[in-house]
């Protein structure tokens, strides 16, 4: 007869089984630093559409990947790692950059919140710009980095063309801000706008969702040299 095994271990096989593919790991490893189309990854690991969305289906099955709809063009899909299906995943290759520049459309809550939490956490320069920058940053981003140790009472917004110099490493944190760049080398993840919602609550969550990739970003970034 054979054996009925708990669910949580039949769940980590599952995940373990998945992992067991190199196309799959490099998905995986991909999206561990940021949100990708499946347009996007495919053209980035050299892989059809097809063989791509069969190893995209079984990371959704083990549970690894979900994936979201763009906040820009509505039409577009973004595909996430769940993190909690993973424990102490790093990135295998370093970014270099000898700065993080985080982009979001109005500079007034998403990128803002980013730059500070990257200043918290690594000792790589940061800064962060809009591609339709607002007058100011956003109250609520600002009551939401203080409840979190963190000031933005000194923060401007600033307009992209204004910040990005060429060895930066761009993190587009919104997908209107990603979409309306020209296609480059950065990273996007895909934050949901909390100036949408407009409640404590909904900018605490982009502060959290922000922080968890930031820790897991910071580590895979170093200055050349």
């Amino acid at each position: 007869m054979e054996a009925e095994w708990p669910a949580d271990l039949v769940s980590r096989a599952r995940v373990h089984a998945a992992l067991g593919e190199p196309a799959r790991l490099a998905i995986v490893d991909r999206l561990v630093l940021g949100d990708a189309s499946p347009g996007e990854l495919g053209r980035e690991l050299g892989m059809p559409s097809n063989l791509l969305s069969h190893h995209v289906k079984l990371l959704g099955q083990a549970g690894l990947v979900e994936r979201s709809r763009s906040e820009g063009d509505a039409r577009r899909t973004y595909l996430r790692l769940r993190v909690a299906a993973l424990t102490g995943l790093v990135p295998s290759e370093a970014r270099l950059a000898n700065r993080v520049v985080f982009v979001c459309s109005r500079n007034s809550a998403r990128s803002q919140l980013a730059a500070a939490l990257w200043t918290k956490r690594s000792g790589v320069p940061s800064a962060s710009a809009g591609t339709r920058p607002a007058a100011a940053v956003h109250p609520l981003a600002v009551a939401t980095a203080e409840a979190h140790g963190l000031s933005l009472t000194r923060a401007r917004t600033h307009h992209i063309d204004d910040v990005a110099r060429p060895d930066d490493l761009v993190v587009a944190v919104c997908d209107n801000a990603h979409e309306e760049l020209p296609p480059a080398d950065r990273l996007h993840w895909s934050v949901s706008d909390p100036a949408a919602v407009d409640t404590l609550d909904a900018f605490d969550l982009a502060y959290r969702d922000l922080a968890d990739r930031v820790e897991r970003l910071a580590p895979a970034v170093r200055i050349p040299g």
